[in-house]
């Protein structure tokens, strides 16, 4: 009896033990997020939709930007402090000060949706890349923070390379995939108003969700000369098995109706259904992780072959990294100059 009862008491402490563990890191990462979002107080990133704002966009076209804030990054703290050491960028981060960076406003359907533009500080006409992050769920300046931070990250050595960069915060009442995809289409409208951009080259970089909203974008528009796609799923179906979670957190609390038609809607938001819809006369590069943890690399795969089988105009690049190719920011980098360099 009192090895069972002493048997029972270690379970009973390894239990503790873990529950504290996961508890204390679950609890962490809440922490954090508040302690970003509480930050962000009374930052440019913090300005509210007014009741002005909406009866200025009554008689507007889509795509139309209602406002236009300049984004000084040094007050900014969680980015800020991300590229930053001294009150000073950081020797990888220099490049950013020939950067202009703006928080927009513009008309999306009935809605008003806020968006990033990088542009160079220079004076010129510069083709633009529409970039789609990765992420859902984020609302209000903790969505702005995100893209903003998103696109710093990942697409920002483009504007540095004379590329006018323009992200959508996506709608709040996010459909993941939905009828926010229209807020990607129509800044193909608000890109024409632009003094810098050359609205006659568009091309489209995204990330992860990003990359679905990319392709969901290359079947839904022609103006969309070349894209590039980072770690994105083809098939969500084959995804939340995978994942479970991603159906539970992301799939199933986003996806209007989705108990009633979750194969239908999962086959809408999966490219591997309708490639052969996607635009022609467009290029695509695919950038795979292949140590990705989150995407799996089959995806990759799984698209590639339906491309390869209707002769559509990509290529496929393999490299052994993980999700957000941590260890190869400069590679990724040069790929993505090269590409858009080359064709657009």
């Amino acid at each position: 009896m009192k090895l069972i009862k002493r048997i029972v008491i270690s379970i009973g402490i390894l239990i503790l033990i873990v529950f504290l563990f996961f508890g204390l890191k679950l609890g962490t990462k809440y922490y954090k997020s508040y302690q970003n979002s509480e930050s962000l107080t009374n930052t440019i990133l913090d300005s509210k939709i007014s009741a002005e704002d909406y009866n200025n966009s009554y008689n507007i076209k889509n795509g139309a930007i209602i406002s236009k804030k300049i984004i000084n990054l040094s007050e900014i703290p969680p980015i800020w402090n991300s590229i930053s050491e001294n009150n000073s960028l950081t020797k990888n981060y220099k490049y950013l000060d020939n950067i202009n960076f703006y928080v927009i406003l513009y008309k999306s359907d009935s809605l008003l949706v806020n968006g990033i533009i990088a542009e160079p500080k220079k004076e010129g006409k510069f083709p633009v890349v529409i970039f789609n992050r990765g992420g859902n769920k984020e609302v209000g300046k903790m969505a702005k923070a995100k893209t903003l931070h998103s696109l710093i990250q990942s697409a920002s050595k483009l504007a540095d390379q004379d590329y006018l960069v323009i992200a959508s915060c996506y709608r709040e009442n996010d459909e993941f995939g939905g009828n926010d995809i229209k807020d990607v289409l129509n800044l193909t409208e608000t890109i024409k108003t632009i003094n810098k951009a050359d609205s006659s080259r568009i091309g489209m970089f995204g990330w992860s969700r990003g990359g679905m909203m990319t392709y969901l974008s290359l079947k839904n528009s022609n103006l969309i000369k070349t894209a590039v796609i980072g770690n994105g799923p083809s098939d969500l179906g084959k995804l939340i098995i995978e994942r479970p979670e991603m159906e539970r957190l992301v799939c199933a609390k986003l996806i209007p109706k989705y108990k009633e038609n979750k194969s239908e809607e999962l086959k809408k938001r999966s490219v591997a259904y309708w490639a052969d819809e996607l635009d022609k006369s467009a290029s695509l590069l695919i950038l795979c992780g292949t140590e990705d943890k989150q995407v799996n690399p089959n995806q990759a795969h799984i698209i590639a072959d339906k491309l390869t089988k209707i002769n559509y105009d990509f290529k496929l690049e393999k490299v052994k990294t993980d999700h957000k190719f941590s260890n190869k920011k400069n590679e990724l980098n040069t790929l993505l100059i090269n590409w858009f360099k080359e064709k657009l």
